[in-house]
């Protein structure tokens, strides 16, 4: 891991400039559904134990306010679109909405502005990049669940005759390959190289390009052969969008550690780590990138907070992060394994998890387990998989009080030029008022 990190790193670096230049690089970055217990988690999950002192992370260092993110619809709990659509336009709108406002009208983006004035623009994340995040800042919909109208925008809607996105990295095949329509043949008679394996990253030499690495979303880090995967892509993003941008124009990066969010819905702590590491590598990579090339503002928050993750549950003063760090998979993932050989189930289970269960515990699971067969049902994969999350809950004192979304304030970290405009407490379309700000002829 820390080989993957160091590479990283020396890739960025390669990529350094003159202070001098005239207008300043965005970075933004969203950490979907990551909320405050999340970051404090972290702060505890990758302590080193050897030394006595908690270790800082780079989410303290670059701490700097907080954001409120209620929608416009009165729910007073956002979803993932109206949040996005805040961040990119610095509009309120309804749930569900995609760079819509409340009048279901279209409204500009930061990256839209960017891309008017000459930026080149990058869009990284980890689930598929017609999802709700990504998408705000490209495209236009009622409903965030209109995929293939919302994919077909990434090439129809284009600005100064070219699609608004000069590199485009994450997952959806499945969206952008269709019977109906095969959007990567038209991207690549505009000039794009297509790219389908993460792998293929150090073969993207030049813009434009888009890489779908996955049918939909991208694996999950804790059982990525890339767990570090965003960081991989931003690597490459900063690579190319710094190299490529006219001397005259910087660029717009939009990052987003999307899956977060995903494990925040399935109340799985261990599968959250793994993410929030990622996005910790990637924070680690941006700030060199700035320290090189400090005439860049660098911005990230949540859209929202996701699960109501706490950190200690049932009374206990506590919290284990040495159990968390053992978990080897996602809930689902060893739950799947479990009931694939359930005659040795046991031995497998303490070395998915390292977790000692008690007597009544094992035979509990083993119920389930042994009611199975080779054509185990959804239904058992998810009872398996609820159990196996109680355990890892019961085990580590963590606590989860929803499935769905909370609605406290998330905070804002930002690093590089003019990051004090970022300080103190705002709301989500304050962040996008004022990137829009920094974004000149």
């Amino acid at each position: 891991m820390r080989k993957l990190i160091s590479a990283l790193f020396a890739s960025v670096m390669c990529a350094g400039a003159s202070a001098a230049d005239s207008n300043t690089n965005i970075i933004f970055m969203v950490g979907d559904g990551m909320g405050v217990a999340y970051t404090g988690a972290y702060r505890l999950y990758q302590d080193d134990l050897t030394t006595p002192e908690l270790d800082t992370t780079i989410f303290d260092e670059m701490l700097v306010g907080m954001s409120s993110t209620y929608p416009d619809d009165h729910y007073q709990v956002t979803d993932s679109a109206a949040a996005a659509t805040a961040l990119a336009t610095g509009v309120k709108t309804f749930n569900g909405a995609i760079g819509v406002n409340p009048q279901h009208t279209p409204v500009i983006s930061i990256l839209d502005k960017a891309k008017e004035l000459g930026y080149l623009t990058g869009i990284a994340v980890t689930c598929q990049v017609n999802h709700a995040t990504p998408a705000a800042f490209v495209a236009h919909a009622d409903s965030r669940q209109s995929y293939e109208k919302i994919a077909d925008q990434y090439v129809d809607l284009r600005i100064n005759g070219k699609p608004k996105v000069d590199l485009i990295l994450g997952g959806g095949q499945e969206y952008f390959i269709r019977k109906d329509r095969n959007l990567v043949k038209e991207f690549e008679t505009l000039g794009y190289s297509y790219h389908a394996d993460i792998k293929d990253l150090g073969k993207i030499k030049k813009l434009p390009a888009i890489g779908l690495f996955a049918k939909g979303g991208m694996e999950p880090a804790l059982e990525s052969d890339h767990p570090l995967r965003l960081a991989e892509m931003t690597g490459k993003a900063l690579e190319l969008l710094h190299t490529n941008s006219p001397k005259e124009k910087p660029f717009l990066l939009m990052l987003e550690a999307s899956q977060i969010d995903w494990c925040g819905h399935a109340n799985d702590v261990a599968c959250a780590m793994g993410e929030m590491r990622d996005m910790a590598a990637t924070m680690k990579l941006i700030k060199q990138f700035i320290d090189k090339n400090p005439n860049t503002i660098f911005v990230a928050t949540a859209d929202h907070s996701t699960g109501g993750l706490s950190i200690g549950s049932r009374g206990q003063y506590q919290w284990g992060a040495g159990v968390v760090r053992n978990i080897k998979a996602t809930a689902p993932t060893i739950a799947r394994q479990l009931l694939a050989n359930k005659n040795n189930w046991k031995s497998l289970w303490q070395s998915l998890t390292q977790i000692k269960l008690a007597d009544d515990e094992q035979k509990a699971l083993d119920a389930l387990i042994s009611q199975s067969d080779e054509n185990s049902s959804e239904l058992v994969v998810s009872q398996v998989t609820a159990q196996v999350l109680s355990y890892i809950d019961k085990y580590s004192f963590t606590g989860w009080t929803t499935k769905g979304h909370t609605g406290e304030d998330v905070q804002i970290f930002s690093y590089g030029k003019g990051k004090s405009n970022f300080e103190g407490a705002m709301d989500n379309t304050d962040i996008a008022k004022k990137l829009f700000a920094y974004i000149k002829p």
